[in-house]
């Protein structure tokens, strides 16, 4: 009897994810297939429906990339000097939604830019102060499970959004325009279940003192915190951009219309592994975590370098997804740790301006040694990366010994 009682006290007493921190995983998922579902097919849509160039889809890509990554950091500062997250990740959100329908009744280039623009404005807008949120609702215990879980649910949305897109397109005939409204109704629900459904956490982030940006406040983040920005930096150089997975997928002889399935796949372990990776992450060192990540996406740039068949292929993406789920939830999990906890916002901003540019370099890097060298350079030079990161989480793991687990 007393060993029941006290098995109860200690049921009683494990913490447990905030229903909170569901329901941001599945606004996450719903915002993603709305917008998945209009992204795969955009470039198409703009150069066979609207006649606009590829030149002119990239510099518009381009642009749209980059306003988001500015408005991130500032996104972030705001809402650790209101001291609050939800408006601004409301806001954020309800921009992505508003976007929709300028997507599906564009007539011209202008509109699809300005959709774009407003679109990338509002990911710019929520990402920030909607970490920070995640990181002030969830248990310290718990951070690691909860990132993992929002961008599991969030990489569901990624690949279920083109699957719906393609089913629909050959039960329309190709009509964009018709699938691009449907798309209106997930990204509708995803702000009403925000509003509705969450709300900021008494106490738990106070109003930062000043300016968030100060250089008093920005010494208050630490050199731990930079170390994470920077390894996060390396992670990113070492990854590059997943469309020289799909360009690879071609030349490996997967047929087109099957091309966009090894995103699929990608995405599929990614969703499946963020979780677990992130509540593994609660219980162990951190340092030994990321030189596993480190490990299997070196191998999976080896695998994809050397693969003259689509089954080699196959296994190289599936390791890249499994690097994902292994180091993508337990580095935003580090971010939290080290922050304070009013400078979340300022610091989640910062982490992904920086690995936003480490991506955009990345894949110019990339794409460079494509052109020159061929394919196996690309992936040679992410696994070379690889190395380097890991070389210096050894040089520096003194630093990494206090990311551990509760």
């Amino acid at each position: 009897m007393m060993s029941e009682t006290k098995n109860a006290a200690l049921g009683a007493e494990a913490p447990r994810l905030p229903a909170a921190i569901w329901i941001l995983g599945f606004v996450s998922l719903l915002m993603d297939i709305g917008s998945e579902m209009i992204h795969s097919l955009l470039p198409m849509f703009m150069v066979g429906s609207l006649g606009i160039s590829v030149a002119l889809v990239g510099l518009i890509e381009g642009l749209a990339e980059a306003t988001a990554l500015v408005v991130k950091v500032f996104s972030g500062v705001i809402s650790d000097w209101l001291g609050k997250r939800k408006a601004l990740a409301v806001l954020g959100y309800g921009l992505g939604a508003l976007s929709k329908p300028l997507f599906a009744f564009a007539p011209s280039a202008g509109w699809v830019f300005s959709a774009r623009i407003i679109d990338r404005i509002g990911k710019g807008i929520r990402g920030a102060p909607r970490d920070a949120l995640v990181a002030d609702l969830a248990p310290p215990a718990l951070r690691g499970a909860a990132f993992g879980l929002r961008q599991s649910l969030d990489t569901v949305g990624a690949f279920a959004g083109p699957l719906i897109a393609v089913g629909l397109m050959l039960l329309w005939a190709n009509d964009f325009r018709a699938v691009f409204v449907v798309a209106i109704i997930p990204a509708a629900l995803a702000v009403l279940l925000l509003a509705l459904g969450v709300r900021d956490p008494d106490g738990t982030a106070s109003r930062t003192p000043g300016n968030p940006i100060s250089r008093a406040n920005l010494r208050r983040l630490g050199t731990p915190y930079w170390w994470v920005v920077a390894v996060a930096a390396v992670f990113t150089l070492a990854r590059f951009s997943e469309a020289f997975l799909v360009l690879r997928a071609e030349q490996t002889g997967v047929p087109v219309a099957l091309v966009p399935l090894v995103m699929v796949a990608m995405n599929a372990v990614y969703a499946l592994s963020a979780y677990p990776f992130g509540k593994l992450s609660d219980r162990v060192s951190h340092g030994p975590m990321l030189l596993a990540g480190l490990a299997v996406l070196a191998v999976a740039d080896l695998v994809i370098a050397s693969s003259t068949h689509w089954s080699g292929l196959l296994v190289g993406v599936l390791l890249w997804g499994a690097h994902m789920g292994l180091t993508q939830g337990l580095l935003a999990a580090m971010v939290a740790e080290v922050a304070p906890a009013d400078l979340r916002g300022t610091a989640f901003g910062f982490f992904n301006l920086v690995s936003g540019g480490a991506m955009l370099l990345a894949s110019v890097i990339a794409g460079a040694l494509w052109q020159q060298y061929g394919p196996a350079w690309t992936f040679g030079a992410g696994a070379a990366f690889c190395v380097l990161a890991a070389l210096a989480l050894w040089a520096r793991r003194w630093a990494l010994a206090g990311y551990t687990a509760s």
